[in-house]
């Protein structure tokens, strides 16, 4: 039985896992890298002032195919508002908003066209190797299910740097850069993280000490959420292939290859 138009519409628009999605998907990829490229390169004024009107051009052009787009997957969808109101609808469409700003802001809104760089976010999908995708939701679930531990770890640093900053006020001089316990919290900061500006520096021979101390402590410091992670990954089945399908009802994806109906609603999924 032949599909009708906007069924075969839909799998091209919303799925990657036909030959045409896909290069529908990547066609996208490429207006939007070089839509990106357009911003980042009209932010320089001797290449802006050269060649003013092939951006102008490449700008509408570019937003033209992105609006058509975003009113074509309205179009498709059963529930206009759930795609509307999406991740991904929200992202499409402030992905045209920036240009069509020109008329009400003239020249500020081509610094808000990067947002469009966003849309490659998309890339998960289009490209979607299953164990890429299962991977992705394996290190989403794992960082879900240590917030806790990271979020005592989290508090138990502050603790930390708020006493070697008041330690360090204390032992360290002002001519120093220890002007107060703030700015010694800040050099605490950026000496446990291994960051080292150097804009402030201990002069004494038990500041350099404590120093030192702090950006030991800073690499083991560094290892323990990575630990906590990579515990609950461990955890989780990662053998499951995910699929590109995409609910028509709720527009979510993440289903497994021999699934008929969507996990999230229950409704019949495109096989």
């Amino acid at each position: 039985m032949k599909k009708p138009l906007k069924l075969k519409l839909y799998e091209i628009v919303f799925e990657a896992d036909t030959p045409a999605g896909k290069a529908f998907d990547v066609i996208l990829l490429i207006a939007v890298l070089f839509s990106a490229f357009v911003v980042m390169a009209e932010s320089i004024e001797s290449v802006s002032d050269k060649y003013h009107t092939f951006f102008k051009f490449s700008e509408w052009s570019i937003t033209v195919i992105f609006t058509l787009e975003y009113f074509l997957r309205i179009w498709l969808v059963k529930k206009k508002s759930t795609y509307i109101f999406s991740f991904y609808g929200l992202i499409d469409f402030f992905s045209v908003i920036p240009t069509y700003l020109g008329f009400f802001i003239p020249g500020g809104s081509s610094g808000l066209a990067i947002i469009r760089s966003l849309r490659l976010l998309r890339i998960f999908r289009i490209f979607k190797l299953s164990r890429y995708v299962s991977e992705s939701q394996i290190l989403v679930k794992a960082m879900l299910s240590s917030r806790h531990k990271i979020g005592v770890f989290f508090f138990f640093v502050i603790m930390i740097v708020i006493i070697l900053g008041s330690i360090m006020y204390i032992v360290e001089s002002k001519e120093s850069g220890f002007t107060s316990i703030p700015q010694s919290i800040y050099w605490a900061v950026v000496t446990l993280t291994t960051v080292g500006y150097g804009d402030i520096a201990p002069a004494t021979a038990l500041g350099k000490f404590i120093a030192g101390v702090v950006m030991i402590l800073g690499y083991a410091i560094i290892a323990v959420p990575t630990g906590i992670v990579t515990s609950e990954m461990n955890r989780f089945n990662k053998n499951k292939v995910i699929t590109t399908q995409v609910c028509p009802n709720c527009l979510k994806e993440g289903h497994d290859t021999d699934a008929e109906f969507c996990k999230f609603c229950g409704t019949k999924i495109n096989p």
